[in-house]
């Protein structure tokens, strides 16, 4: 068996298991009243359908070939990107702002929580920004140059 097709089969599973978990939690959170435990409970049963979905698309990378985005695609997914890269930046910094200020144990716990959270979303989203979204782009001036980079005479008379 191949190394690809054992990670393949591993991922599959995985997305069998966290899919369980988030039938489990789902299930098991139904009846708690205490809310920062269903909450933990519930952000992990999120992560779980979060991490199915991102065997899936690896799945997807290892399986098929992919597509370049057009420019106008790109824009909007650049656009989406950046505007989360903000948003998450902004929630950062009135997390820390507030934190200092926080006295309630439970509270901050919660708190941390959502500030490491926030800041692995940022740094994630910088990531698909610069590598995954511009790799899988040609651009229409990556065509042209492409297209007049081999050519000895870049389309001018060559006499």
């Amino acid at each position: 068996m191949s190394k690809n097709s054992e990670l393949l089969d591993f991922m599959k599973k995985q997305i069998v298991i966290e899919k369980k978990i988030v039938k489990s939690l789902n299930k098991g959170i139904k009846d708690i009243k205490n809310p920062p435990v269903k909450g933990v409970l519930k952000g992990i049963s999120l992560d779980s359908v979060k991490h199915a979905e991102l065997y899936n698309a690896a799945i997807t990378l290892l399986t098929e070939v992919s597509q370049a985005l057009s420019q106008e695609n790109l824009d909007a997914q650049r656009d989406l990107v950046e505007k989360h890269i903000q948003m998450e930046a902004d929630l950062i910094k009135k997390i820390e702002a507030m934190m200092p200020s926080v006295e309630n144990k439970k509270a901050k716990f919660l708190l941390n929580i959502i500030l490491t959270d926030e800041k692995r979303h940022h740094a994630m989203l910088k990531t698909i920004l610069e590598i995954i979204v511009c790799a899988e782009t040609v651009s229409e001036d990556d065509l042209w140059e492409l297209l007049w980079e081999g050519s000895p005479f870049h389309g001018a008379p060559g006499g």
